[in-house]
């Protein structure tokens, strides 16, 4: 099992369809506040349909409650600042993928802190936007599945 940690989403449609990609892959997600919607909103049950009511993610007050909590052996933080392609991450079961705020990423504090578990996802081209959450999310959790046989 695979552990998708969101670190402050913004985004209900997003996280709903992360929620699914979780259900449908025997992922675990977990959602560290504040969040910028309220867990009952109509757009993050609607993307997530029925899924959400098996999903029963784990909430976290901020990211010292996460990691005094944290499930996960090893911790995965997806950045564009990343230097290792997420097809270069030896994943393993119970592995950690870390996620930031749709807007701004994850917080420079936690970049810094983690030199070594910094991953990227390719894209062409230096100044595209970064990859929507949900298919970031899709991405890695894929490749880790690939590597490992999860499913």
């Amino acid at each position: 099992m695979f552990h998708i940690i969101l670190h402050q989403p913004e985004i209900p449609q997003n996280t709903g369809s992360i929620g699914r990609l979780c259900v449908n892959n025997g992922a675990r997600l977990h959602l560290i506040h504040p969040l910028g919607f309220d867990t009952s909103d109509y757009y993050l049950r609607r993307a997530g349909l029925d899924y959400w009511e098996k999903l029963d993610p784990t909430h976290y007050e901020d990211w010292a409650d996460f990691t005094a909590r944290c499930p996960a052996k090893r911790l995965w933080f997806f950045t564009t600042k990343g230097g290792r392609r997420h097809t270069e991450v030896p994943w393993a079961p119970e592995d950690g993928l870390v996620f930031g705020r749709e807007t701004a990423g994850l917080p420079e504090e936690l970049v810094a802190a983690h030199p070594d578990n910094l991953v990227r996802i390719p894209m062409l081209g230096a100044h595209h936007r970064s990859l929507n959450l949900a298919q970031a999310a899709a991405i890695g959790l894929y490749e880790g599945l690939r590597q490992t046989e999860g499913w």
